[in-house]
């Protein structure tokens, strides 16, 4: 999709359409709006918006770096460390302006489109390299306003960012881990270098020797000082690492495909290896995650019901996000969100009240006061969140048992 907003002129007959199936899945019939160099001028990469109605989703997708374009690289260079402060953490402040201007466009076009299609749709935001950084930052900016959107539910919005940029603090990387997923191919350089982007592009003929460099600086420096600087831009949201080569091996393997929020250690490595740069091209990423999918599909197995049926409960996404939020919290990250400030996908079923937990064979003693009602009875909370005691409170007015 980002390759044929920039290049192709006719999406019926598409010039570079990929191998084997091609554009197959893209309905021409589909785009609600192309916009090409001349329109979006040295603001942001062309992008377009598309509606999919097979998988009722109302995609913007944004092209990445265009290398002969000095525009893009005026996007990327217009950063300085620390530059640019945004809801409690630091963003890179030339794709933030990118992001922005996009939406001033586009955003009554997306609210229309949404209307019309009902509420089933969901809105998608994609993007590679450049694009992915400024998709994901217009995730964050349409997650916060999504009033202007006809208050969809932060659960419909999801954004796909193929070799991200590092575009945001530790803190809403993991913040917004729940809505913004990323796909790194192997050993791609571009998620992993925290050195600003402005410099990478800006050395793109000494590119080896400015990602050696890199390693050596980052191999010796404590991963505390790196937690604790809160200006460091890094990939944004849950990770997908596609493997498809092994340390010390040599060749391809099947790929396969590893997930997490990495809260510790989010690429925080250069890794040289013969494909490091080009690990980074869209061609790559889309034949490699293909293959990735195939086997999955083929490896899957027809299930059957166990001999001693009984429900056990994996660990969800929600789960997992909360997890992550938590050991952010507990790493001491600069501007860690809390649990209780965060909202995770109003969709989830809420969390079911103490006494659903307890077993039949073991009932709630009738009387007995729950640590719940005491906590009730004995505190209140301030207009900061706080836990304050309750000046009025009598000792002879609770009971334990």
């Amino acid at each position: 999709m980002s390759v044929s907003c920039g290049l192709e002129w006719d999406l019926s007959s598409p010039k570079f359409a990929p191998p084997g199936r091609g554009y197959d899945d893209v309905d021409p019939a589909g785009v609600v709006k192309r916009a090409k160099y001349e329109d979006v001028g040295t603001a942001c990469p062309p992008y377009i918006v598309y509606v999919d109605h097979r998988h009722k989703e109302v995609i913007l997708a944004i092209r990445g770096l265009n290398l002969v374009r000095n525009a893009d690289y005026k996007v990327l260079m217009d950063n300085k460390l620390g530059m640019q402060m945004f809801d409690g953490g630091y963003v890179h402040h030339g794709l933030l302006k990118a992001a922005q201007f996009i939406l001033e466009r586009e955003t009554d076009t997306l609210r229309d489109v949404l209307q019309q299609n009902g509420p089933d749709y969901k809105l998608i935001f994609a993007g590679h390299s450049l694009g992915s950084g400024i998709a994901a930052l217009m995730t964050v900016l349409v997650v916060n306003n999504r009033k202007m959107f006809g208050n969809i539910p932060r659960s419909r919005i999801r954004c796909y960012a193929l070799a991200p940029a590092r575009c945001m603090s530790l803190n809403l990387a993991v913040k917004y881990a729940d809505v913004i997923n990323s796909v790194v191919l192997q050993d791609d350089f571009l998620p992993r270098t925290p050195t600003p982007l402005e410099y990478i592009f800006g050395s793109i003929f000494c590119l080896p020797c400015l990602l050696f460099l890199i390693c050596l600086r980052d191999t010796f420096k404590q991963d505390k000082r790196k937690f604790k600087d809160p200006r460091r831009l890094y990939a944004p949201g849950r990770m997908y690492h596609i493997v498809e080569r092994k340390f010390c091996r040599c060749g391809r393997f099947p790929p396969e495909v590893r997930t997490a929020i990495p809260v510790e250690g989010r690429f925080e490595h250069i890794v040289l290896s013969c494909s490091t740069t080009s690990d980074h091209a869209i061609a790559w990423i889309e034949r490699e995650s293909e293959k990735a999918l195939e086997l999955m599909k083929e490896n899957e197995k027809p299930t059957t019901p166990p001999a001693q049926q009984k429900m056990e409960r994996l660990q969800s996404f929600e789960e997992e996000h909360k997890n992550a939020l938590q050991r952010a919290k507990t790493l001491d990250i600069p501007h860690a969100v809390d649990l209780s400030e965060v909202e995770i996908q109003e969709g989830a079923s809420p969390t079911p009240p103490s006494d659903t937990h307890e077993t039949t064979s073991e009932a709630k003693s009738a009387g007995r006061t729950t640590w719940d009602e005491l906590m009730d009875k004995l505190f209140t909370r301030d207009e900061g969140g706080m836990l304050v005691v309750k000046k009025d409170i009598k000792a002879r007015d609770i009971v334990i048992e």
